[in-house]
C-alpha cells in the first residue's frame, strides 16, 4: 500500500476512456472556465505527474529561448492578476489547490515551473510538492495521469501530445470517479509540503537551466 496515498492499489484510479467523453483543447478550455465558474463553496484539486510540457505565455518563450532573467521577470509580472483571482477564488469558497509531482534531478521545465509556482503561492494559491516516492506501487504498470477535479461536478483526463502540449481532456461526471480521485489528491496535498519551503531549500540557489537540453 502506498503510504502518504493511502490507497491499496492503482485500480481504484483507472480512467476507463469508455466512461468519459473527450473534449478538444478549445472545447476543454471552455467547460473548464464554465464550470469553475459556476462553483460556489466547493474545493477543487490538481494532480500534476508529468516532468516535462510544452507551455504557452511570454515567460515560457523567454525560457525556450534562454532568456533566464526574462523569464523570471515575465512570472512576477503576473502577480497582481493571481491575486486577483486567488480572491475571487475565496470569495466564492472556491479554493484551488495543485499537487505537483517531483522528480531528482529537476528537469529544465520544472525548475521554470516551479519559479512560477513561487509567484503563484505568493499571491494565495494553494500548491504542494510530493516526491514521486511516495506514489508508490500505484505506479507499477506507469506513470498515473494528469487529472483535474472542479468541486463535485467533474473529473478532466487532461491529455498532451508527444510533445508535451496540451490536447484536450476526457470528461468523467460519475460521482463515484470525482469523489475517488479528489480524496486521493487531497490526501496527497495534505502529505506533500508547501511549495514555498520546497522551493527555498530545492529551487532557488540553481543555476539557470540548460534549455539546450530539452
Amino acid at each position: 500500500m502506498t503510504e502518504h496515498a493511502g490507497w491499496a492499489d492503482a485500480g481504484q484510479l483507472l480512467l476507463p476512456p469508455s466512461e468519459g467523453e473527450r473534449l478538444t483543447t478549445d472545447a476543454y478550455r471552455r467547460e473548464f472556465r464554465a464550470v469553475q465558474a459556476a462553483l460556489r463553496h466547493q474545493q477543487s484539486w490538481k494532480f500534476e505527474r508529468a516532468q516535462e510540457f510544452e507551455d504557452e505565455g511570454d515567460s515560457w518563450r523567454s525560457f525556450r529561448a534562454g532568456r533566464w532573467e526574462d523569464a523570471l521577470r515575465q512570472h512576477q509580472e503576473c502577480f497582481a492578476d493571481l491575486a486577483e483571482e486567488t480572491a475571487q477564488d475565496r470569495e466564492r469558497g472556491t479554493p484551488f489547490h495543485r499537487v505537483r509531482v517531483v522528480e531528482k534531478p529537476l528537469t529544465p521545465y520544472l525548475q521554470w515551473e516551479l519559479h512560477s509556482f513561487r509567484v503563484q503561492a505568493a499571491a494565495g494559491n494553494h500548491i504542494r510538492v510530493v516526491a514521486a516516492e511516495a506514489l508508490g506501487d500505484l505506479e507499477t504498470a506507469g506513470a498515473l495521469p494528469e487529472v483535474v477535479v472542479l468541486g463535485d461536478r467533474a473529473l478532466y483526463q487532461v491529455a498532451y501530445d508527444d510533445r508535451g502540449a496540451l490536447d484536450g481532456a476526457t470528461r468523467f461526471t460519475s460521482t463515484a470517479t470525482v469523489a475517488r480521485w479528489g480524496g486521493f489528491i487531497r490526501s496527497l496535498y495534505h502529505s506533500g509540503e508547501d511549495v514555498l519551503s520546497f522551493f527555498d531549500r530545492e529551487v532557488a540557489h540553481l543555476p539557470p537551466p540548460n534549455t539546450s537540453a530539452r
